[in-house]
């Protein structure tokens, strides 16, 4: 199966060549669709040198619109039999690639989460991220009777056929509850992995902040009951 991986980019020059070359290493990708999403800081201008190199596809949103957006656009442009979502900021490790893709390649998911909190290698950081996270994947599984561990995992791996029909409006961080609430929903196959974690912290340029989550909860309650 051809693998599309997809990388939603804003004001990322310091990390952009870095984890382009990771995901290359893998060896194991047909395209990487790199959306950037009206970056300021010179990630730009380091993309449009890249641009259909190496199987780099680069496409500019003229504004910032959110991460959702970037993401839905890349979804849009994507080729590949299977998507992978793979943030640009080195917080995930492209070398777990293999185990992310190995229950769709053996036919036993439709979607698999990488999740960082099933045992393997992470840095230690930010007790009240953890916690929010663990909050809302608890209310996940409440909503939504299901066992996850990480519902706001940025690693997700689906084949392109689940979003045959799947509409969805996500712009920001609300990307992850949207599309587990609908997958969810839609009774698709989903598998968990451990997955290893490098995560920044807010002075080295992390993004999501505190009414992310609020907006996360609301997004959760709004999916359980409508479309």
């Amino acid at each position: 199966m051809k693998l599309s991986v997809i990388i939603p980019v804003y004001n990322e020059v310091e990390s952009i060549q870095a984890i382009l070359k990771r995901v290359q290493d893998t060896g194991l990708v047909h395209e990487i669709v790199v959306v950037d999403d009206g970056s300021k800081d010179g990630t730009r201008d380091i993309l449009k040198t890249l641009d259909g190199q190496n199987s780099v596809r680069v496409i500019l949103h003229e504004r910032n619109k959110g991460k959702g957006a970037a993401v839905r656009t890349g979804m849009a442009a994507a080729t590949g039999d299977v998507l992978l979502i793979q943030d640009a900021d080195l917080e995930y490790d492209p070398r777990d690639y293999p185990q992310l893709l190995q229950p769709i390649n053996e036919g036993l998911a439709d979607v698999v989460y990488g999740s960082r909190f099933l045992g393997r290698a992470h840095r230690v950081t930010m007790f009240w991220h953890l916690v929010a996270n663990r909050m809302l994947t608890f209310m996940t599984n409440i909503l939504y009777n299901t066992i996850l561990t990480d519902m706001e995992t940025g690693y997700k791996v689906f084949r392109r056929e689940i979003l045959n029909g799947m509409v969805l409006h996500a712009n920001s961080f609300d990307f992850e509850p949207e599309f587990t609430a609908k997958i969810l929903k839609r009774k698709f196959r989903i598998f968990e992995v451990p997955i290893t974690f490098n995560p920044r912290d807010y002075t080295q340029g992390k993004k999501i902040k505190l009414h992310d989550a609020f907006e996360a909860v609301w997004t959760l309650i709004k999916y359980r009951f409508v479309e």
